[in-house]
């Protein structure tokens, strides 16, 4: 099992609630406040390339959630990555919210579709900041005045 804590294991109804409380947690208030820095992290990184796996490696290379903990000056070598509830507190979101941007971060783009050649391709650091920055931006909703 992957940090996300995602499984093949889950049943329809509890998928679907699960997919609710995704839902909400991302279009609610706390949610789209870190949509919002994050995307802005992710926009002022100066190599636009993300690793797996991790938040923040030794060498100072980040996930998206590591590319934002670092503008938070959050100290993410005291959170275990594979721990959802520890991670969501320190960014101050629901824990459903952080596992799928860890899952969208570390497993769903394992494999980039290549519409050019219509084959799929290994993922590489910069096309996961690819995929990431589209992703996070299309889930930001917008401010109604």
């Amino acid at each position: 099992m992957s940090r996300s804590g995602y499984s093949e294991d889950i049943e329809n109804w509890s998928l679907i609630r699960w997919r609710g409380q995704v839902a909400s947690a991302t279009r609610g208030r706390r949610g789209q406040k870190l949509l919002t820095e994050l995307l802005a992290a992710l926009d002022a990184m100066p190599d636009k390339a993300l690793i797996a796996h991790e938040l923040e490696t030794m060498e100072g290379d980040v996930c998206a959630l590591g590319a934002l903990g670092k503008v938070r000056g959050i100290d993410m070598k005291q959170l275990d990555p594979d721990e959802p509830e520890q991670v969501a507190a320190a960014f101050d979101v629901a824990p459903q919210l952080v596992q799928e941007i860890v899952w969208m971060n570390d497993d769903e783009c394992n494999y980039w579709w290549n519409e050019t050649t219509k084959q799929s391709e290994r993922i590489t650091p910069e096309k996961r900041w690819v995929r990431m920055r589209a992703w996070v931006a299309k889930q930001i909703r917008p401010v109604c005045a």
